[in-house]
């Protein structure tokens, strides 16, 4: 199964005109680690990936690709 966070996280950003300066501080981590998140280049932990489903509204399943639902 492919892990789609990185697309998905920047899909909702996007869907809500945010920044990644203001979703990274709305979930209390640093820039340049949300930019990450959003390039692939590491996936959120489990806390984060919480933090960031709640920000977006959506389930942790959904952020990981595991279901299509929100």
């Amino acid at each position: 199964m492919e892990i789609l966070i990185k697309e998905r996280i920047r899909e909702l950003r996007q869907e809500l005109g945010e920044t990644q300066v203001q979703v990274a501080s709305a979930i209390g981590i640093a820039e340049a680690h949300y930019q990450k998140y959003e390039r692939g280049a590491s996936y959120p932990n489990l806390a984060n990936a919480w933090k960031l489903a709640d920000h977006f509204g959506v389930s942790i399943d959904y952020l990981v690709g595991r279901s299509d639902e929100r």
